[in-house]
């Protein structure tokens, strides 16, 4: 392995171009596959022009459509919104994980992040559920719900975050084999958690179904919260950028190098950690567990850009959105009005993207 037990940054070869050039090409790319999304749906007799007349019409900037068409309109427009956010909050946890670890293997899925995500409202699901107890059920309580699975996410994430910190560190470095070993385990553990728990949930269909949301994703039958909940995380994280990207390439050259150069290496640490928590635990509580985004998009915007995290994080926010955005297009086009979860999509995108990358690695990466 290389110095400092991490595996070293590498990826496709590939003319490189400016940020700015690349940012362009997926701002760009993005519209299209936005515009792909609100035009299919089930209801044939909303196109996209109806779908955008009807997203000014929620806006107060025109007619809304006759019954029930201007609800079908609305509904593209929060399941493209609510996929726009979760493509850029996984996108931006996995960059901010990649860089703190040092190492192209950190993904907010592969070292359990997202599952610990899904743990947390999980279990806060079957309390509100009155499966465990009736607390919840009061009327004044339901319309806290939304927001107490947001949080029992993000706890969950926040934890699973510091348990594979504190095991794959020894000795102020953090070693790839351990790290990826503590994230099978952790992914290990909540899937057996997590199917515990749906065993409390069989005889209860509607427990069943918000249960099984959140373990493969679902962007579908979105609301204004969800939107509003992932794009305020997004905007809060990406005022990290600023405060951490000079420092993450410091990092590239191992921490007690960057600490030598005058970065207060644990304040970093700890805004980019509370920042890839946060993204990763929005994005499972308005959509589920969806993972490898946070893997694929960093890695290849590297091989496109370059290692710099001052492009490199802002650029996350828009290749996340064009991964997940244009995989929903392409199987909705193909599979019609009954597409596949994204979580289950991004896992057969991203399960053989990860071997590749440890075959690309394996010379660098010691015996265990």
């Amino acid at each position: 392995m290389a110095r400092g037990g991490r595996v070293p940054w590498g990826g496709l070869v590939t003319a490189r171009k400016s940020p700015l050039f690349w940012g362009v090409v997926l701002a760009v790319a993005l519209v299209l596959i936005s515009l792909g999304n609100l035009h299919l749906g089930a209801a044939s007799q909303v196109d996209l022009g109806a779908t955008l007349r009807g997203g000014l019409a929620a806006l107060g900037l025109g007619e809304p459509l006759p019954g029930t068409l201007q609800t079908i309109a609305e509904l593209r427009w929060f399941r493209l919104l609510t996929s726009i956010g979760v493509g850029a909050a996984l996108a931006l946890s996995g960059g901010l994980l990649q860089g703190i670890f040092r190492n192209q293997l950190a993904s907010p899925s592969i070292i359990g992040v997202t599952s610990g995500a899904s743990l947390g409202a999980s279990l806060m699901i079957l309390f509100v559920s009155g499966s465990v107890g009736g607390f919840f059920q009061t009327e004044s309580m339901a319309g806290m719900v939304p927001l107490l699975v947001s949080l029992a996410a993000f706890g969950g994430a926040a934890l699973s975050t510091a348990i594979v910190t504190a095991f794959a560190t020894t000795g102020g470095r953090i070693s790839v084999p351990t790290l990826l070993l503590v994230g099978i385990a952790l992914n290990a553990i909540v899937g057996g958690a997590i199917a515990a728990i749906q065993r409390f949930a069989v005889e209860e269909a509607d427990l069943m179904r918000a249960l099984m949301t959140w373990t493969f994703g679902r962007l579908d039958d979105r609301s204004g919260f969800h939107v509003v909940t992932i794009w305020v995380g997004i905007a809060v994280a990406a005022l990290v950028i600023p405060k951490v990207a000079v420092e993450l390439d410091l990092f590239a050259a191992g921490e007690e190098d960057a600490h030598g150069l005058g970065v207060n290496t644990g304040r970093v640490k700890w805004l980019s950690l509370g920042a890839a928590a946060l993204c990763a635990a929005l994005a499972v509580s308005v959509a589920g567990q969806i993972g490898f985004v946070g893997l694929i998009v960093p890695h290849i915007l590297r091989s496109l850009t370059g290692t710099s995290h001052r492009s490199l994080l802002w650029l996350c926010l828009l290749g996340g959105p064009v991964l997940l955005c244009g995989a929903e297009l392409l199987q909705r086009s193909f599979l019609g009005h009954s597409p596949l979860p994204p979580g289950v999509v991004m896992s057969l995108l991203g399960g053989p993207f990860f071997l590749v990358l440890l075959l690309r690695n394996r010379s660098s990466v010691e015996a265990w």
